[in-house]
C-alpha cells in the first residue's frame, strides 16, 4: 500500500529479539517443518517399513555424506538469512531516524516562517507545512504538520465587520492574513480531494477547526471518509462552501458553532457518519443541502437555534440515514422542504418548537395556527400536537376507507 501504512504508522523504534533465541526457534521451525513433510511423504507413498542393511556400500555412505554437509550448509544459511534479516531491519531503522531528523530541521524552519512578521513569508511557511505533511515518514508526524496549520487558523483573527472604521493599515493587515488563512483552507481541501490510497491524502486524519473564525472558505469536493472534523464553537461571519463533498465515514462536529453567513452542502453526498449542529445557533444567512442526496449516516440539529436564515432541502433526495431536529428552536428561521423526495430517511422533530412559517413541505395546505404546510411526508416524525384537528380527522377517515369492512356492517 502506501508509506503511511498501519505498521510503520505505530512502530516507534527498532524492537528485535536476542539472536540466540530467533535462532533457536528458527531451526525448531525448520525441524518441524521437515518433520512434517517427511510424515506427510511417508503416509502418500504408502511405505509399510525401512528396509534395513547390516553393511553400508560406497554409494549408500557417500549419500550419507553429502546428506550431512546438506544440513550443515542448510543451518548456515538459515543463520545467514537471520543475520542478513537483522542488519536490513537495523538499516531500515537507521533510514527512518535519519528521515525523522530531516523531517524535524524543515519542520523547525517552517513553523518559524509561520510567526513572520511578513504575510509573503508566512504563507511560505504554510506552503512548506503542506509538503512537508505529504513527505512524513509517519502518519504521527502528518498529523503534527496538520495540526500545526489547524493551529494557525485558530489564533485569534478580527473579521472584516469588527476592523476600525477607515483604518488603512489595519485593513491592509487583515487582507494578508485572511489570505494565510484561505490558503490553509484550500490546501486542506486539495488533500481531502485525493483518494484515501493516494500517497498525499489527508483523508482519516482529524482536523481540528475548534473556535475558528471563518470568513470565507472552500471544501468543495472534499471527502470526508474517516476521522474527526471538529468545527465546535466555529463562528461562519461569511459564506463557506462544502459543494459536492462526501460524507462517508468521518465524524464532522459543528457543536456550537454559530452562523451568520451560511454554509453550503448543495450537491453533498451522505452515505455514512455522523454531522451534529448540536446546539448551533443560526442567526442570518441559511444552511443549504439543495440537491444534496442521504443514502445513510446522520445530520443532527438537536437543541440548535433558528433565531434567522433558512435551512433548505431544496430538491434534496431522502433514501437513508437520519436527520435530527429533537428540542430544536425557531423564532424567525425556516425549514425547507421545497421538492424534496422522501425515501426511507427517518426526519425527526421531536419535543420541537417552532413558529409560524418555520416548517413547509411542497404541495400541501398551510396550518395557519403553525405555518407547517400539510400532509407530512411519510418518515417524518413530528409532534402529535403540531396537527390540526381537520388534518388529523381527514386521516383517520381515509384509513378507515381502506381498510375492508366485515359482512353485516
Amino acid at each position: 500500500m502506501t508509506s503511511n501504512s498501519p505498521r510503520q504508522q505505530r512502530r516507534s523504534g527498532l524492537r528485535l529479539w536476542p539472536v540466540g533465541p530467533v535462532l533457536s526457534l528458527a531451526f525448531f521451525t525448520a525441524i518441524t517443518v521437515a518433520s512434517v513433510v517427511f510424515y506427510a511423504g511417508w503416509d502418500l507413498l504408502g511405505v509399510q517399513g525401512i528396509k534395513t542393511e547390516r553393511r553400508l556400500d560406497s554409494s549408500t555412505l557417500f549419500d550419507l555424506v553429502k546428506l550431512s554437509f546438506g544440513v550443515v550448509a542448510g543451518a548456515g544459511a538459515l543463520v545467514a538469512l537471520i543475520v542478513a534479516y537483522r542488519r536490513q531491519r537495523v538499516d531500515e531503522d537507521g533510514a527512518l531516524r535519519d528521515a525523522t531528523r530531516l523531517h524535524t530541521e524543515r519542520f523547525t524552519a517552517a513553523v518559524g516562517q509561520l510567526g513572520d512578521g511578513f504575510a509573503a513569508v508566512r504563507l511560505g511557511g504554510v506552503h512548506a507545512l503542506a509538503g512537508l505533511a505529504d513527505d512524513a515518514p509517519t502518519r504521527e508526524l502528518r498529523q503534527t504538520c496538520i495540526d500545526v496549520l489547524c493551529a494557525y487558523l485558530r489564533l485569534p483573527y478580527t473579521a472584516e465587520t469588527d476592523l476600525p472604521e477607515g483604518d488603512v493599515a489595519a485593513r491592509h493587515e487583515y487582507l494578508a492574513l485572511r489570505e494565510v488563512r484561505h490558503t490553509v483552507i484550500r490546501l486542506v481541501r486539495d488533500h481531502l480531494r485525493h483518494p484515501p490510497e493516494h500517497p498525499r491524502s489527508w483523508q482519516g486524519h482529524d482536523l481540528d477547526f475548534t473556535g475558528v473564525v471563518f470568513d470565507g472558505g472552500d471544501l468543495s469536493h472534499s471527502s470526508f471518509s474517516g476521522g474527526n472534523v471538529s468545527f465546535v464553537d466555529a463562528r461562519f461571519s461569511s459564506g463557506i462552501s462544502f459543494m459536492s463533498a462526501r460524507f462517508s465515514g468521518a465524524h464532522v462536529d459543528f457543536t456550537d458553532a454559530t452562523i451568520s453567513g451560511g454554509i453550503s452542502f448543495m450537491d453533498a453526498r451522505f452515505s455514512s457518519g455522523t454531522v451534529w449542529f448540536v446546539n448551533a445557533k443560526l442567526s442570518s444567512g441559511g444552511i443549504s443541502f439543495t440537491n444534496a442526496r442521504f443514502t445513510g449516516g446522520s445530520i443532527t440539529f438537536a437543541s440548535a437555534r433558528l433565531t434567522g436564515g433558512v435551512i433548505n432541502f431544496v430538491r434534496t433526495r431522502f433514501n437513508g440515514g437520519a436527520i435530527h431536529f429533537v428540542n430544536a428552536r425557531s423564532n424567525s428561521g425556516a425549514i425547507i422542504f421545497s421538492d424534496a423526495g422522501f425515501g426511507s430517511t427517518t426526519i425527526d422533530f421531536s419535543s420541537a418548537l417552532f413558529g409560524a412559517d418555520a416548517l413547509s413541505f411542497s404541495d400541501g395546505s398551510s396550518d395557519p395556527s403553525t405555518g407547517i404546510r400539510w400532509p407530512v411526508p411519510p418518515g417524518i416524525r413530528i409532534p402529535r400536537s403540531w396537527a390540526p384537528a381537520s388534518i388529523t380527522s381527514d386521516a383517520t377517515r381515509a384509513r378507515a376507507a381502506t381498510q375492508p369492512q366485515s359482512p353485516g356492517d
